[in-house]
């Protein structure tokens, strides 16, 4: 599975550089410009994938230990939330990387 995935994301990030450069002998912006934009969609699309990765393993641990204590609830909650920080940081770097386009 993992294969697969990293296959993907290879093909994905070498066809975008190859469009980059395609677009950079467009004389519009050159070949960084496209490079920031394959920047931002990485930061905020590996983040995502990260964050439902782990949120794939913490949710049924989370729902296991509020059925046996449910005074859990608020610790469950809170470690469900912090992967969604990588998403955040994410979409944070693509708002910085967008100022240089």
């Amino acid at each position: 599975m993992m294969k697969k995935v990293l296959t993907t994301l290879g093909v994905l990030v070498l066809g975008a550089i190859a469009m980059a450069a395609e677009n950079a002998a467009g004389g519009d912006g050159g070949m960084g410009r496209g490079l920031v934009a394959v920047g931002m969609a990485l930061a905020v699309g590996l983040g995502a994938l990260g964050t439902g990765w782990a949120q794939s393993r913490i949710g049924p641990a989370a729902v296991g230990a509020v059925a046996e204590k449910p005074g859990m609830f608020g610790t469950a909650i809170i470690f469900l939330l912090l992967p969604e920080t990588l998403v955040i940081f994410g979409i944070v770097i693509s708002f910085l990387l967008l100022g240089k386009l």
